[in-house]
């Protein structure tokens, strides 16, 4: 409290902390209205390490005193304050482990124990382990010890590695309230091991069907790195043996051969030649990879002629007859469907011909629009129209007087029987319909 004039520079006090803060924890501001000190936290206090603070400050005046005046120019307060123990994250003491070992560790492989320290010494809690990030999902930790363990064989070459470095981040979390949780990263550096065959480039080539006039330069690739790549050996298998009487390789360097022609003239064509490629790794590995070569005939200058192209190509004899054969296959489907289409279309003609449309009775009402006149049309002599018994007056008629209601006397005329020409299922589709 100051009586003098407030908001002068007599009034205004000024606070500082003299002891019991060594690390600097606190810091004193004077609130600008009342004039009040008021304590602030300016850096992390922590329960397990300071329970309480016991504070000394002083206080003094903008202004110094008036001179005469027989006052202490300063005065001191203590302050206590009281640290209320909160549930704190666990926490990984080397955070960014790095572990170095050979790839190729088997499946269920113990590497190390990634263990979380939890700073609420006096809470007794329980601390759990989980993966949080594993992208080749290679890992897995015990939930209780955070013991890591293999779950696939790492591999140096995979795509998940970099620079060597697998990383993997792992999660901690107690049972707090509220629970609390730290995470931990964990690389593993993989040591390369002799595991990967070399491969042949390039896997095609082309060459000139007489020696002399170029050669393929071949070369091989290794996903392994120092000192389980080159140099490397390049030779030629021993079987079948026209590949060593066809085709020789010459050696330039550690990572560079030369395969050409060990004979004066080779038929244009497409050639698998095999050849084996041994790296330097302990203990060496060697594959043996297949290049494609395109024998063509060439010019002076050592370059494929036009029927070298095509040869170079792939389309040698074999595969020409192929594709003839293959045409004429298609060539002759399609005349014999031309052909089964115009005799259908023939048959349907013809069948229209022999089936007049207006003949075709079925399932039609016929309407003739005759009506009997009544008793008048019933007023006729019914003997007229029968047999007369007697035939006598018929044959002593006069020549050239005959009616036209009597039965003729002579023999009735005979007639060829017109044969009955098959036709394909009219008929019987008639009768079945």
């Amino acid at each position: 409290m100051d009586r003098d004039q407030p908001h002068s520079p007599n009034w205004n006090a000024v606070y500082r902390i003299i002891s019991g803060d060594p690390s600097g924890h606190f810091t004193v501001r004077t609130d600008p209205v009342t004039n009040e000190g008021l304590v602030t936290v300016v850096r992390e206090v922590d329960y397990e390490m300071n329970r309480a603070f016991m504070l000394t400050v002083m206080v003094s005046n903008q202004a110094p005193l008036a001179s005469g005046i027989q006052m202490s120019f300063q005065s001191t307060a203590g302050v206590t304050i009281s640290v209320t123990d909160v549930n704190e994250p666990p926490y990984f003491p080397t955070n960014h482990k790095l572990i170095r070992l050979e790839e190729g560790v088997p499946t269920g492989t113990a590497l190390m124990t990634f263990s979380a320290v939890d700073p609420d010494r006096f809470m007794q809690q329980a601390i759990r382990y989980s993966k949080l990030s594993d992208p080749a999902n290679w890992l897995n930790i015990n939930a209780t010890n955070g013991q890591i363990i293999t779950a696939a064989v790492l591999d140096r070459e995979s795509a998940y590695v970099k620079n060597n470095v697998y990383e993997a981040t792992f999660l901690a979390a107690d049972n707090g309230i509220p629970p609390a949780s730290g995470t931990g990263t964990l690389q593993i550096y993989l040591i390369d091991i002799n595991d990967n065959a070399p491969e042949l480039q390039p896997k095609e080539a082309q060459i000139c069907e007489r020696p002399n006039l170029n050669v393929i330069n071949i070369t091989a690739v290794d996903a392994d790195i120092d000192p389980n790549v080159g140099p490397f050996v390049f030779e030629l298998p021993s079987v079948p043996s026209a590949i060593r009487k066809n085709w020789t390789i010459k050696r330039l360097n550690g990572d560079y051969a030369q395969l050409g022609l060990q004979i004066m003239y080779l038929e244009a064509g497409v050639y698998d030649v095999p050849v084996i490629v041994t790296d330097s790794g302990n203990p060496p590995l060697f594959n043996m990879s297949i290049i494609k070569v395109k024998v063509c005939p060439c010019d002076e200058n050592g370059d494929c002629t036009t029927i070298g192209a095509v040869a170079a190509a792939g389309l040698g004899t074999e595969a020409i007859i192929a594709i003839l054969i293959c045409i004429i296959i298609l060539l002759t489907m399609v005349l014999l469907f031309v052909v089964w289409m115009k005799r259908r279309e023939k048959e349907r003609h013809t069948k229209q011909l022999l089936i007049d449309p207006e003949d075709d009775v079925r399932d039609n009402i016929l309407k003739y629009d005759e009506e009997g006149g009544g008793e008048e049309d019933q007023d006729y002599d019914l003997s007229q129209l029968q047999q007369p018994e007697n035939m006598d007056h018929v044959l002593n008629k006069a020549n050239g007087v005959r009616r036209v209601d009597e039965r003729p006397v002579g023999a009735e005329p005979q007639y060829p029987v017109r044969p009955v020409i098959p036709h394909p299922g009219d008929i019987g589709d008639f009768i079945n319909e």
